[in-house]
């Protein structure tokens, strides 16, 4: 079967031995080795985690197709702790956000939206930059691979998930996430991947729009409050004032504090 072609709901109906033996027809069309294949609960269903290694690099299977990404905040219902921590720690300081908590996410959250992206293989864990980011598209190439497109690092991240974060619609609001040991961000997400698990982190994308991950640690180190210390680790944040200093003339000398996720298409 062309692997390219397999979406996510074909996917989450496969049994274990059919989806091993897709696993083993990734691994020899990425030249690489399977790993593993081990099965997780994830949205009520079983899901199969394929973890494939290329020259020392580990990569997860994501399967695409048409898939629902972004955030849709008019049906979102903040807790009420979250509305206070808002008020109390981020209004309070007098940063100029919006009063309505709503109105500031959406300056951060992609919206909403369904997407069709391809089946492909993706670095579990996230690397630095080699190179300014105009120029790693072909530093990627050399290596036979490539930089990840928004929609496809939002699926690969949230899985399916519609929360604000891919563990759910909360976060710890006691600390913030950098220096939290056991935090939920800590743990693999539904593919295995170790993604959005650091505020420090900033990774680049195919679009010079948009940065996922993390926002080098700007609302840790703004004093921004708890909730908005989180934030960056939301799986539809997008950061567009962190992209515009990774892409500008202020950020250009400051590449290797960067990262990007490497992706390895399959045929």
């Amino acid at each position: 079967m062309s692997l390219a072609s397999l979406t996510f709901n074909e996917w989450r109906g496969l049994e274990l031995a059919a989806a091993t033996r897709i696993a083993e027809q990734a691994a020899a069309e990425s030249e690489g080795r399977l790993d593993r294949v081990e099965s997780v609960e994830h949205l009520g269903t079983t899901l199969h985690r394929v973890l494939i290694e290329r020259d020392g690099q580990v990569f997860s299977l994501i399967p695409g197709g048409k898939v629902t990404v972004g955030f849709d905040l008019a049906a979102w219902q903040p807790a009420p702790d979250m509305l206070d921590c808002y008020r109390e720690q981020s209004l309070s300081q007098g940063y100029g956000f919006d009063p309505d908590l709503r109105v500031h996410l959406g300056q951060y959250l992609s919206p909403r939206r369904t997407v069709t992206v391809p089946t492909l293989l993706m670095a579990v864990e996230d690397e630095p930059l080699t190179a300014p980011p105009e120029k790693m598209p072909a530093a990627l190439t050399s290596r036979g691979l490539r930089l990840p497109h928004p929609d496809e690092w939002e699926h690969a991240c949230g899985a399916g998930a519609a929360t604000l974060f891919r563990w759910g619609n909360w976060c710890p609001l006691d600390r913030i996430p950098y220096g939290d040991k056991a935090g939920p961000q800590h743990q693999p997400n539904a593919f295995g991947l170790r993604i959005a698990d650091s505020v420090y982190s900033a990774e680049v994308t195919s679009d010079p729009a948009a940065i996922h991950g993390g926002d080098g640690g700007e609302a840790v180190c703004g004093g921004y409050g708890t909730l908005l210390a989180w934030l960056p680790l939301a799986t539809a944040n997008h950061n567009p004032s962190i992209a515009e200093f990774v892409h500008g003339p202020d950020g250009e000398d400051m590449y290797e504090d960067f990262s990007t996720r490497p992706v390895i298409d399959l045929r």
